[in-house]
């Protein structure tokens, strides 16, 4: 097994841990690892916050019209909640990656995680007690400030923490996990809107109360979630990245009861203490600008796809097809299937098949079924259950390219700029389509005219398959290999020199 031998300095100590040379085995030896219980402790305590994610913004959109009645406790209307919560609560999450990614890549990835999930946690125990419109979208906005941190820390550590071998799955399951609450928070609205089990002013209240329970437990989960060894390197801490590693590797060991592969690479790091934001941006938007487009390109697509269904799928069924507002979870809870279901069972094709061919195809795949669903609408041959068996199929392709934008921001620029990366593209392209998505796809669905309806899909659509043809050009074959291969780190360049790509 690699030992503490591994990592060699050169150079002057400081007394700071920065401006020295060290030579390390430590990324190879993460990436050498099979899987085993550790890596299911990562998965558990930093993944299944999207579970919460998806019960809490799913249990919104269903109770929309519920809020809007008279005794809800509540003045509010229908409109508002999906339209000005729903862009709030995205203007928050992209506020709020950008502030907590930058701080992520100077502080450390543990520190961050456990701050971004408090302040999501007592956001949302704040808007269940919400008396006016005002209160509720002040705390949809804090919501949303904290699960954009989320996205930047977790996205970075579990890159940085899971095997090569494994990364794309993971990451995917991971992200495509938020439909898991999805289905929880569909059957919950149920419950919530039945007046026969709860007064209209108490179960929406609830519903998020139940929320903040869970994410406590997951808080606790979350305490045994080590730092990312890779970060710790580069800021100088090596000692503590071979304490991590080591423990590691000895419990693997103990399960597998084999010992562990030598590592086949190492890795020479000029120890540093942050990265400047000219650094960053003349990173992402010089040396690796093709990779730059590539990133604003998906994220800009599946927001716009998602909000083109999800914005306004209540209120579609519900003034097209006359289903009971009561029962729109039931759809949505079989939608939201559909989503899981896409990652879960293609993630590992794109660590076999490849990036390039899986992310291309999913986009332009689930685009032109959009496109085909959005005829049938038009033409007024759908019912309420077959227009969501268009639904299903659409979203169980998009689901799988949508957290491949995720996973391929963060494992396509250097380590420095990785939170910060994955902040930046998914306020930007979510801001794009996220913010001004919810308040157009609100409109055009609201309206009850068939042909408003059928240009919101085509928008998501077309955006949806541009993005696929961007990634069939731009897209790069990360599949199975390491971070530091597929972008060198910063500090692993000559003092003044840029980091290349690795194509």
């Amino acid at each position: 097994m690699a030992t503490g031998a591994d990592v060699g300095v050169d150079g002057v100590d400081d007394g700071s841990g920065h401006g020295r040379t060290i030579t390390t085995r430590i990324p190879a030896r993460l990436d050498r690892l099979p899987w085993s219980r550790w890596h299911w402790t990562i998965v558990i305590g930093l993944g299944t916050v999207w579970i919460l994610d998806g019960l809490e913004v799913t249990v919104v959109g269903n109770i929309a019209s519920r809020l809007s009645e008279p005794g809800s406790g509540l003045a509010i209307s229908s409109s508002q909640v999906t339209g000005t919560a729903a862009a709030l609560y995205v203007a928050g999450a992209c506020s709020g990656a950008l502030f907590w990614g930058r701080l992520t890549d100077r502080h450390g990835r543990k520190k961050l995680f456990m701050i971004t999930l408090v302040v999501y946690l007592a956001a949302t125990a704040l808007t269940s007690i919400s008396f006016a419109p005002w209160w509720f979208f002040v705390f949809r906005f804090l919501t949303g400030f904290g699960i954009g941190g989320e996205y930047a820390a977790i996205n970075s550590a579990i890159d940085e923490l899971i095997p090569s071998y494994y990364r794309g799955r993971v990451d995917l399951i991971i992200n495509g996990s938020f439909w898991v609450g999805a289905v929880g928070g569909s059957l919950l609205s149920i419950v919530a809107l039945n007046t026969d089990f709860l007064a209209k002013d108490v179960g929406w209240r609830l519903t998020f109360a139940l929320g903040v329970v869970l994410g406590l437990v997951i808080l606790l989960v979350r305490r045994n979630v080590p730092e990312s060894p890779r970060w710790l390197l580069i800021h100088g801490r090596e000692r503590e990245a071979e304490e991590i590693v080591s423990s590691i590797e000895r419990q693997v060991e103990a399960e597998k009861g084999e010992p562990l592969p030598e590592p086949a690479s190492e890795l020479v790091i000029h120890q540093r203490s942050g990265v400047s934001f000219r650094e960053i941006a003349r990173t992402v938007f010089h040396d690796y600008r093709r990779r730059a487009v590539l990133g604003f390109s998906l994220f800009v697509g599946q927001a716009f796809l998602y909000n083109a269904i999800t914005f306004g799928f209540g209120v579609i069924l519900t003034k097209f097809f006359d289903v009971p507002t009561g029962d729109t979870g039931y759809y949505f809870a079989v939608i939201a299937v559909g989503n899981f279901l896409g990652p879960l069972l293609l993630g590992k094709l794109f660590d076999t098949v490849g990036r390039k061919v899986m992310i291309s195809s999913t986009y332009l795949g689930s685009g032109l079924l959009l496109f085909l669903t959005a005829w049938l609408f038009g033409r007024g041959v759908l019912t309420a259950g077959t227009l969501t068996a268009c639904w299903c199929a659409v979203l169980f392709l998009a689901s799988a390219g949508a957290s491949s934008a995720y996973l391929t921001v963060s494992e396509i620029f250097p380590m420095e700029t990785r939170a910060m990366s994955i902040a930046f593209f998914y306020a930007l392209g979510t801001a794009a389509g996220g913010i001004s998505g919810p308040l157009l796809f609100a409109d055009l669905t609201g309206t009850g005219k068939v042909a408003d309806t059928v240009l919101a899909f085509q928008i998501g659509a077309g955006l949806m398959c541009a993005a696929g043809l961007v990634a069939a050009v731009c897209a790069v074959n990360a599949e199975r290999r390491s971070l530091e291969d597929i972008a060198t780190p910063l500090a692993a360049a000559p003092p003044g020199g840029a980091a290349k790509a690795s194509a």
